[in-house]
């Protein structure tokens, strides 16, 4: 029951970190201010699902509510990356960098929900449960980290402010840091 709970704790740490991206699709390339719109717009619906199945996982903490829960996950983070990797690159001068930057954030979210997916899937029992759970539990608090890592590049990437000024400015983006 702790471990639930622990995973439960970064369910909602991850939908936290993630404050600063995801949205709408946009053209191959846009204006920094609308690319940035539509990184946060994609990461506030995925922060919302994610933290909608942390209520579901508290509510119903057996291994069908964990299945339930993470195929929910699944869903959410693939639909993600789809929009992720579907953005243009921002018209910026560092635009090309910005937009793999994304494109690897979503593979590597992609790969890290495969990983909680399988520990459900193989989970027997009660200690396999448990064991799932603290694998979700750390693959979540990586997923997290990996979100905040590329906002840290995207940071550096843009030598002139631009692609700040446009997550400042952007709508999303002020949902994802002030919910």
């Amino acid at each position: 029951m702790r471990r639930l709970a622990l995973a439960l704790a970064l369910f909602a740490a991850l939908a936290l970190l993630a404050a600063g991206c995801g949205g709408k699709k946009s053209a191959p390339s846009t204006t920094a201010a609308a690319w940035a719109d539509s990184v946060c717009g994609d990461l506030v619906t995925w922060t919302t699902a994610m933290k909608s199945l942390a209520s579901g996982l508290k509510a119903n903490p057996t291994k069908a509510g964990v299945q339930a829960s993470v195929s929910q996950a699944e869903t959410a983070t693939k639909n993600l990356a789809t929009s992720l990797k579907s953005l243009g690159k921002p018209n910026t001068t560092a635009g090309q960098q910005a937009q793999a930057a994304v494109k690897s954030l979503a593979d590597e979210l992609s790969a890290d929900i495969d990983t909680i997916t399988t520990s459900v899937k193989n989970a027997s029992g009660i200690s396999g449960v448990l064991s799932a759970v603290s694998t979700s539990s750390s693959t979540l608090q990586k997923m997290g980290q990996q979100v905040s890592a590329t906002f840290g590049q995207l940071q550096s990437l843009d030598a002139k402010g631009e692609l700040e000024k446009a997550f400042s400015g952007s709508a999303s983006c002020k949902q994802l840091t002030s919910g």
